[in-house]
C-alpha cells in the first residue's frame, strides 16, 4: 500500500513538472512568434545588401548602393504588407478563399507580374514630380532618393501598423517631393502633376465606389430579388463573368504588359471585347451545368461567383507586381544608375537584381505581415460575399481603364478599398429603401427604430474616418518625413 502511494505521488510531481514545462513551452512560443516576422524581414534586407554588394561591383559608391537595396528591401515588404490586401481582402472576405489560399495566390501572381511585365522605364525622379536638373550633383540626387525610400516605408510601415490601407504610390510621390523641397526648394516641383495626383485622392474611391455599386445594384435588381433566381442567374451571370474577363483583358494590355508590348487604349478594348464576347459564349452552358440541381436561394449564388472571384484576384495581383514593384525599387534603380555613371537626368531602366529584390520582398511581405490588412479590408469595413467582392473586383479594373480613358491618375488602393466602401454604403441605402417601402405596404409593421438603426450600420464608420484620414495625409506626411531624413543625411554625410 505504502509503495503504491509513493508511486502515485510520484506520478503526480511528474505530471505538475510536465504541464510546468508544457505551460513554458506554450509561453515562448506566445513570446518568440512575434518576433518571427521581423526576423525573417532583417534576413531578407540583409541578404538583399549582400546582392547588391555583389551585383554591383564598384569600387566606388559601393556602400552607397548596398543601403539604398536595403531600404528597396525594406519597401518591398511594407507594399507586401499593406498594398496586396487590397486584391486579396474582398475574395478572402467572402470566403471565396482561405487566408493561405490567397496568400500562395499572391505571392505566385505579384512576383510573376513583376518579374515578367515589371520594370517598365521609370521617368526620372518619380514620374516627373522634381524636375531632374534642379539637383545640383548626382550626390545630392543620391540622397534625395535615398530620403523618399526611407520615408515611404515608415510611412507604410505605420499605416499598416494602425491598420489602414494606404497608397504605396502616393507615399514614394510624397517621399520624392519632400526630399526636393528640401534639397532644391519649392520651384522644384511640378505642381500641376502634384494637382493631378491630389485630385486623384478623390477621384480613385469615388469612382470606384460607384462602379462597385452600381454592379451590385445590378446584381440585386435582376438576380436575387427575383422569383427564380437560378433561372436569372443562367442569363446574367455568364454576361457579368464575361464583362470581367473583358475589363481584365483590357486592364492587364494596358496596365500589366506594358514592359512587354506597347498596347494604346483603343487596341486595349478591342482585345477587351473579343476576350469577354468569347468568354461570354463559353460560360453560357459552363453555368447552365454548374447551376443544375441547385436550390432557388441566395446562398446557391455565391457558388456562381466563386471561381470568378478566384480569377480576379489572381489578376489583379498580377498588374499590380507589374505595376506597383517600381514604388519599391524605382528610387533604387534610379540611384544605382547615379552611383554607376553619374547620370540622373535620363531615362531609368531597372537591372534584373533590383526588381529580383522588389519581387520577393512584396511576396515576403505579405506572406509574413499581409494577413492584418487582408481582414481588414475583406470583412472589418462591410460584410462581403462572393457577388460584393465580385463587383469590387470588377471596378478596380474598370476604374483603371476609365482613368486611363480621362488621362487620370489613379490608386489602386483608393480604388479598391473605395469599391468596399461603395458596396457598404449602397447596402445601407438599399436596406433603407426596403424598409420604407415594407412600412408603406404594411402600416403597422414593427421596424427598427432611429437608434437602432445607427447601431445597425453595415459600413464602420470608425474605420471609414480612420482610413480616409490615413489617404489625406499620405503624400504631405511621407513629405515632412523625407525633407527630414535628407537634411539629417546631408549634416550627417558632409
Amino acid at each position: 500500500m505504502a509503495d503504491s502511494r509513493d508511486d502515485a505521488r510520484h506520478l503526480e510531481t511528474l505530471d505538475r513538472d510536465l504541464a510546468r514545462f508544457s505551460n513554458l513551452e506554450m509561453a515562448t512560443a506566445y513570446v518568440s512568434r512575434p518576433m518571427v516576422g521581423p526576423g525573417v524581414s532583417l534576413i531578407f534586407v540583409i541578404l538583399a545588401g549582400l546582392a547588391a554588394a555583389i551585383f554591383f561591383g564598384q569600387a566606388n559608391n559601393t556602400l552607397i548602393v548596398v543601403a539604398a537595396a536595403c531600404l528597396g528591401a525594406y519597401m518591398a515588404l511594407n507594399i507586401g504588407a499593406n498594398d496586396v490586401a487590397n486584391n486579396m481582402g474582398p475574395a478572402v472576405g467572402a470566403n471565396a478563399l482561405s487566408m493561405g489560399g490567397a496568400i500562395a495566390i499572391a505571392v505566385v501572381f505579384e512576383s510573376a507580374g513583376a518579374l515578367i511585365a515589371g520594370g517598365d522605364v521609370v521617368s526620372t525622379i518619380a514620374k516627373g514630380i522634381i524636375a531632374p536638373e534642379s539637383m545640383e550633383t548626382a550626390q545630392t540626387f543620391i540622397w534625395a532618393m535615398m530620403a523618399a525610400l526611407l520615408s515611404a516605408a515608415l510611412w507604410v510601415n505605420l499605416a499598416t501598423w494602425v491598420g489602414a490601407p494606404v497608397s504605396t504610390t502616393h507615399s514614394v510621390v510624397g517621399g520624392v517631393m519632400g526630399a526636393g523641397i528640401a534639397s532644391a526648394g519649392l520651384a522644384a516641383v511640378s505642381w500641376s502633376t502634384m494637382s493631378k495626383i491630389a485630385a486623384s485622392w478623390v477621384i480613385s474611391p469615388v469612382l470606384g465606389g460607384v462602379i462597385a455599386a452600381g454592379f451590385l445594384w445590378l446584381i440585386k435588381s435582376r438576380i436575387i430579388y427575383q422569383d427564380d433566381k437560378i433561372a436569372a442567374a443562367r442569363k446574367w451571370v455568364p454576361l457579368l463573368v464575361g464583362i470581367m474577363a473583358g475589363a481584365f483583358a483590357t486592364y492587364l494590355a494596358l496596365k500589366g504588359l506594358k514592359r512587354i508590348i506597347k498596347i494604346d487604349l483603343g487596341a486595349a478594348l478591342m482585345i477587351g471585347l473579343l476576350i469577354g464576347g468569347a468568354v461570354w459564349l463559353v460560360m453560357i452552358p459552363a453555368i447552365r451545368k454548374q447551376s443544375q440541381g441547385l436550390e432557388n436561394r441566395n446562398k446557391s449564388l455565391k457558388i456562381l461567383f466563386g471561381i470568378p472571384l478566384v480569377v480576379s484576384a489572381a489578376l489583379l495581383s498580377f498588374a499590380h507586381g507589374a505595376n506597383d514593384v517600381a514604388n519599391a525599387v524605382g528610387p533604387l534603380a534610379a540611384i544605382v544608375q547615379a552611383a554607376q555613371s553619374g547620370n540622373f537626368a535620363d531615362a531609368i531602366s531597372i537591372p534584373f537584381w533590383v526588381m529580383i529584390i522588389g519581387a520577393f520582398g512584396i511576396s515576403f511581405g505579405l506572406f509574413l505581415f499581409g494577413p492584418k490588412l487582408i481582414r481588414m479590408v475583406g470583412s472589418q469595413i462591410t460584410k462581403l460575399n462572393p457577388m460584393r467582392a465580385y463587383c469590387v473586383a470588377l471596378s478596380a479594373a474598370i476604374t483603371v481603364i476609365v482613368a486611363s480613358w480621362l488621362g487620370l491618375p489613379v490608386s489602386s488602393t483608393h480604388i479598391a478599398v473605395g469599391g468596399v466602401f461603395g458596396v457598404g454604403f449602397f447596402r445601407e441605402w438599399d436596406a433603407e429603401r426596403r424598409l420604407r417601402k415594407a412600412r408603406l405596404e404594411v402600416p403597422n409593421r414593427t421596424v427598427y427604430g432611429p437608434e437602432e438603426r445607427r447601431r445597425r450600420k453595415l459600413v464602420r464608420r470608425s474605420h471609414f474616418m480612420t482610413i480616409i484620414a490615413a489617404w489625406v495625409i499620405t503624400v504631405p506626411a511621407a513629405a515632412i518625413i523625407s525633407g527630414l531624413i535628407f537634411f539629417g543625411l546631408r549634416a550627417f554625410l558632409s
